[in-house]
């Protein structure tokens, strides 16, 4: 198979916009196609952008577009469910500092920003069927229209559709153990230090910082080992969730204070903690995935957005410089092992999250803990063979 000229990208979320804008500028044609019939306004809660995240979005120019719908956070407190500090970091010096947002401010801005650089995004146009030839793929949409080119980019979530297309046998989201709430409290004297991002662990887990308003928003967790699907947990009215989150907080600092401070109507439902499995096919033919279709982490990696991120850019690496085939082997070979690595500390996060690991978990240091996902730099200019990753270690090009 020759070069690529030209790809269809599946999903409009996050890694979507990113895979387009990269692909363009490694010379490749793109268009981006949505199931929603808008740029994903009001999906999700709240995320963060880590350091390492927005140096892959510099690359593609979408960086300072992130920063304005973010707040800086970069400061890390842990403590224990009775108030105790474990252990404090404020960042490397020289990385930007992490960022939190609502999703959908993110969603937003980086569709604003691909299309702003000549990105076209279709909305309302779901995947249903892809057929390859020696020549492209054509893609089939469940309105019918058809679009064809010469790779087809599955960036569509964790529910991927292309995913099943490149294998049927693929494995699905996996469900941690724990239904996620996000919530806005009032300050209620909570020691919260603006530009410092907290986690207190328990009998489970709560992390919270400080509102340029004043308020303090704050993510929690509710072990259940039975798992509901989203729509089931929104049909159980907030005050009740709420009730159940504050009998579990009960005695936790900061845990029942934040909870106390919060009303129905500020309570943010995210629904079930999941995360995909080891995906065994990446990619078949002229098919390949890429952000969470492929390696979508816990949200306990505080990971997801940014390992997405630059995912794409080295998707777009590869596709610049090697034929498909040979492209979608060199681009797994260069993330699966670092994907898998923070997939899996960000299991070992769940347990303590369930309640399972004490009030005080063992950690490592700060610096040790994030220093091999913060400080991971993507060279874009260093060629790409189709040898790259094959020492796996990690190393970009």
């Amino acid at each position: 198979m020759s070069k690529v000229t030209s790809a269809l990208v599946i999903g409009g979320g996050i890694a979507g916009p990113v895979t387009a804008l990269a692909l363009a500028r490694a010379g490749i044609r793109a268009t981006v196609y949505e199931a929603r019939d808008s740029a994903a306004d009001g999906a999700g809660a709240m995320l963060s952008l880590a350091p390492n995240g927005l140096d892959a979005l510099r690359i593609v120019g979408a960086d300072e577009a992130v920063r304005a719908v973010g707040q800086p956070v970069p400061g890390v407190v842990m403590a224990d469910g009775a108030g105790n500090r474990l252990a404090e970091f404020g960042g490397f010096p020289g990385l930007p500092p992490t960022l939190a947002m609502p999703r959908a401010a993110l969603f937003r801005a980086l569709a604003d920003h691909a299309t702003a650089a000549g990105v076209r995004i279709d909305h309302g146009r779901r995947l249903v069927h892809a057929e390859e030839t020696s020549e492209g793929v054509t893609a089939t949409f469940a309105d019918g229209t058809t679009a064809t080119a010469d790779v087809l980019i599955g960036a569509d979530g964790i529910r991927s559709t292309v995913r099943t297309l490149i294998d049927p046998g693929a494995p699905g989201p996996e469900y941690g153990g724990v239904l996620s709430f996000g919530g806005y409290a009032d300050d209620g004297g909570v020691r919260a230090e603006p530009g410092v991002m907290h986690f207190a662990f328990g009998r489970t887990f709560i992390g919270y910082w400080r509102l340029p308003d004043g308020r303090v928003c704050w993510f929690a967790s509710l072990p259940r080992t039975e798992p509901l699907t989203y729509a089931e947990v929104v049909r159980v009215p907030a005050a009740d969730w709420l009730a159940r989150l504050r009998d579990l907080y009960a005695g936790h600092v900061p845990g029942e204070k934040l909870l106390a401070g919060t009303g129905p109507a500020d309570l943010m439902i995210t629904g079930p903690m999941e995360r995909m499995p080891s995906v065994p096919r990446w990619h078949r033919g002229r098919m390949v995935l890429v952000g969470d279709a492929a390696h979508a982490p816990s949200s306990s990696s505080g990971q997801g957005a940014s390992l997405a991120v630059e995912s794409a850019v080295e998707l777009a690496r590869c596709l610049r410089d090697l034929p498909p085939a040979e492209a979608f082997a060199a681009f797994e070979r260069l993330r699966r092992p670092r994907v898998e690595m923070v997939g899996g500390d960000a299991a070992a996060k769940n347990k303590a999250k369930a309640g399972q690991a004490g009030d005080r978990p063992a950690m490592p240091a700060p610096e040790q803990m994030f220093a091999p996902v913060h400080l991971h730099h993507i060279d874009w200019d260093a060629p790409v063979t189709a040898q790259a990753g094959e020492d796996r270690t990690g190393k970009s090009g």
